[in-house]
């Protein structure tokens, strides 16, 4: 029970990686706030499974993509729970359209939902947050390799990643780490965005030398060591998770 008497509070909280990081987190004793969209159900059935661990828990519906909103959104939890220690940033838009065919609308949704919003959020959260917290962002391969398709998606990983190494210079005198998990190709909808989905599951089980794609639990068990004392000197990191993928 490292983590009791911890509040993490975690966008995208209700499906795949951020849920299975919630669940490990409450797992710690960790209290734990989520913020879900469009998933009403799935926040619901996540936060009965989080009830039975023991728990405080509490989901809220806001759409981080609308940087007028977050403010509120952190202020509602600190109303609900006091503080955030941890802040795990993975909420996540993906749009798929090569590069050159990119307009306005396909640069802005995944740059204001991923990268600005884990800007605008952290802003909000740090003044809530105690000395020693941790704040860790998700990113993908997409940010440095191309994957056709993903182009504003990866730039906005990107600047995440960007983000994160000026974060973590700013926020080390309160000894708060900022770092990033980079996931390789993990089995969860985000994967169904690509109209080639079981040719691209195949290319990436071929290539991958563990001979699969990851699971969301592996990469939440990364991302959860990086909220623990264990990773204290751990600060300004990418860490890739992706069965030797990014090797090859």
């Amino acid at each position: 029970m490292e983590l009791k008497g911890k509040t993490a509070f975690i966008t995208g909280g209700t499906k795949g990686i951020g849920k299975q990081v919630a669940l490990k987190l409450a797992d710690l004793g960790c209290d734990v706030a989520i913020n879900y969209f469009r998933s009403r159900d799935a926040a619901a059935e996540t936060i009965d499974l989080l009830e039975a661990k023991g728990v405080k828990c509490r989901s809220y519906r806001a759409n981080i993509g609308r940087t007028e909103k977050l403010a509120s959104l952190v202020n509602e939890v600190i109303r609900d729970f006091g503080k955030i220690d941890i802040f795990v940033s993975n909420a996540a838009l993906g749009t798929y359209k090569y590069v050159l065919d990119v307009d306005e609308k396909t640069w802005d949704l995944p740059m204001r939902t991923n990268a600005q919003a884990f800007l605008f959020l952290t802003q909000a959260i740090e003044k809530h947050m105690p000395d020693h917290g941790r704040i860790v962002a998700l990113s993908s391969l997409g940010a440095h390799r191309y994957i056709p398709g993903y182009s504003a998606t990866g730039v906005s990983k990107a600047a995440i990643e960007t983000l994160v190494h000026y974060l973590c210079h700013e926020l080390a005198k309160r000894q708060i780490t900022v770092n990033a998990v980079s996931g390789g190709w993990v089995d969860t909808d985000a994967l169904k965005v690509f109209p080639n989905f079981d040719e691209l599951v195949q290319q990436v089980v071929d290539r991958t030398p563990m001979g699969r794609i990851g699971t969301a639990e592996e990469i939440a068990d990364v991302v959860v060591f990086l909220c623990t004392s264990k990773a204290r000197w751990i600060n300004g990191q990418v860490i890739v998770v992706d069965g030797g993928w990014s090797s090859a």
